[in-house]
């Protein structure tokens, strides 16, 4: 029955590649105006912005809630340059992964309400939205343009930005320093995480470690084992062989579904990277470890109980070995029916060509913007000014929330962070996804 399942879902994601039947009609207004707007400045579009959304509510969709932010941001951008302008960004956050039926639904009525969406998930995106119609790229010349921006990378589908999750250890009296990758699927060991089913980002982490770019990392993790823990590691990388060759994967793909079973396998379910975070910074946590949003030690309130200095960004120590967490991305997206797609357009090259634009989630570390050029620097995140002998100077109290920034964590032989790519995601849902599903079952 599963084998039979698992055809079938095949059949369907290329049926909704392929577009035989099922696929969206694309709106042409909608794709003249993404054309058209693709060669103008971020002034041109807040003209057009003007001309179609003054009075009016522009809807949009996104996992994160901050874009409801950026929107206010937005408008008042628009008001500095037109003091007349009353046009409005409504914004909303689904719960619970609703975002695609949402999206699919607006996409169906007669009346569509949504104009555009920032949303994660690369895999779901690229087979569910683009292949079928439902969303379409919009690349904002002068992001194009700007220095260091990577159209390959970012720029279809276009990401607002990318976010790090990576591993951390509680160290108060620790044991283990957790220096390789391995150590934390060491028997015994269960990371704090969320789980693959409430938040599929996850679950494409895993997908990307059996790609052959990021299956040699893990490789060359295990090479570096002490010979104790590669002769516990060892049969059941040996075990797995014969799957990751039925499964296509390349010859480093049985030491990443090694790594992959044993973490699927012992990870400590959580529902969300919040109480990780206040979990993993007690006193009483020895030896805990997890995998969390990076961004969450911003919100830490220090006591003798909980303190940022409990914990230690496993990569960010001299020696560490392996991949230090996984990235994923949002990415901006306007709606095959969207009702303003000009105030749509320039809302869009809003977020990613100024700083006030990303500031909502540049402000914090974790979050890189798809354009260096806007990113703010957290090197000194950590930094408190302190008296001493009575002058004021800056003090390195907590060093874990010193970002080293995007091109550290991304950087092979230091961050190395799993990077999600929606087509090698989308590639193997139904079969690296489908063996990983069975292993919590």
């Amino acid at each position: 029955m599963k084998k039979i399942i698992s055809v079938l879902s095949i059949a369907a994601l290329l049926f909704a590649i392929s577009g035989c039947g099922g696929k969206s009609e694309k709106n042409n207004t909608v794709l003249k105006v993404i054309k058209e707007a693709e060669g103008m400045t971020l002034d041109q579009l807040f003209e057009k912005a003007y001309q179609e959304s003054n009075g009016k509510v522009l809807k949009g969709l996104g996992n994160s809630s901050r874009g409801k932010t950026a929107g206010e941001t937005f408008v008042e951008a628009m008001k500095a340059k037109y003091p007349d302008y009353t046009g409005k960004i409504d914004w909303s956050q689904p719960k619970n992964n609703t975002i695609f039926d949402q999206l699919t639904n607006d996409n169906k009525n007669v009346n569509p309400e949504f104009s555009m969406t920032l949303i994660q998930d690369g895999a779901q995106i690229k087979a569910k939205m683009i292949d079928t119609g439902i969303l379409h790229n919009f690349v904002p010349k002068e992001w194009k343009e700007s220095a260091g921006t990577d159209m390959k990378e970012n720029g279809n589908p276009l990401a607002l930005q990318t976010l790090s999750k990576v591993f951390m250890y509680n160290n108060v009296e620790a044991s283990n320093k957790f220096l390789n990758v391995w150590d934390f699927v060491k028997e015994g060991q269960s990371p704090l995480f969320m789980g693959l089913e409430s938040e599929p980002i996850g679950k494409n982490f895993l997908l990307m470690l059996t790609h052959e770019k990021y299956s040699k990392v893990v490789k060359t993790a295990y090479d570096a084992l002490p010979e104790a823990d590669k002769a516990y590691f060892k049969p059941i990388v040996d075990g797995l062989e014969k799957t990751a060759k039925e499964l296509g994967l390349n010859e480093n793909g049985k030491y990443a579904l090694a790594w992959i079973k044993l973490f699927v396998s012992q990870f400590n379910l959580k529902t969300d990277d919040g109480p990780i975070s206040v979990d993993l910074v007690k006193k009483s946590s020895k030896d805990q470890t997890g995998l969390l949003v990076y961004s969450k030690l911003r919100s830490i309130k220090e006591t003798d109980e909980s303190s940022v200095n409990n914990i230690t960004v496993a990569a960010y120590q001299d020696g560490y070995i392996g991949f230090g967490g996984y990235a994923y991305k949002h990415y901006l997206q306007v709606l095959n029916n969207a009702p303003l797609p000009w105030t749509a357009c320039a809302f869009i090259a809003y977020m990613v060509t100024t700083k006030e634009g990303f500031h909502p989630w540049g402000k914090d570390m974790g979050g890189y913007s798809s354009n260096p050029a806007i990113n703010q620097d957290h090197s000194m995140d950590g930094y408190v000014d302190e008296e001493v002998n009575g002058e004021v100077k800056k003090i390195n109290k907590f060093p874990a929330k010193n970002d080293r920034g995007y091109d550290w964590w991304t950087g092979e032989g230091k961050g190395g962070l799993i990077v999600e790519e929606p087509v090698y995601c989308a590639s193997v849902t139904f079969t690296v996804g489908e063996w990983i599903s069975s292993l919590r079952n």
